[in-house]
């Protein structure tokens, strides 16, 4: 990939390796979005309301993760690709599986499941990106926290 620029202090492999992780985990917020606008369309049953309710705001925090992300990628000198054709072509994870109208249960333990690997994965970039570059593995470890508040939300729906 060619840099438009390199930013003080970094190196262009150094960059190039940051900002492939950065798409990566950019893709997967996108991703959480549309997964979580689906779940909010599709949940039913018991407590629907709460949940219905409960993942609008978790689809505008995904989404500002994914915009700071981007904007991470740009400031190193990269192009954030936020195509949807990127979501498939990037995804190291499984895709999520709970398809149409379902109970709240069902869509709560798909959701669990997803964010299980979702926050995996925003934790493996993170070691990743110590080594590489410190302030966007900062940026993850923020959007972790997030994730992780908002998982816990959904078990406690479940308990």
């Amino acid at each position: 990939m060619a840099l438009a620029f390199i930013v003080p202090g970094l190196d262009e492999a150094v960059s190039e390796k940051a900002i492939a992780i950065l798409q990566n985990r950019l893709s997967q917020e996108q991703e959480a979005a549309l997964v979580l606008k689906h779940a909010h369309w599709n949940v039913t049953g018991p407590n629907f309301i709460a949940v219905h309710e409960m993942l609008d705001p978790q689809v505008e925090v995904v989404l500002a993760q994914a915009d700071e992300t981007a904007e991470r990628i740009a400031t190193l000198g990269g192009t954030p690709d936020g195509r949807a054709d990127a979501i498939t072509r990037n995804r190291t994870w499984k895709a999520f599986d709970v398809e149409g109208r379902a109970g709240t249960e069902e869509y709560l333990k798909a959701l669990i499941e997803y964010y299980d690997a979702f926050i995996a994965d925003d934790r493996k970039a993170i070691a990743e990106l110590d080594d590489l570059d410190v302030i966007s593995s900062n940026i993850i470890q923020d959007h972790v926290q997030e994730l992780e508040k908002f998982q816990w939300f959904m078990r406690s729906h479940l308990a």
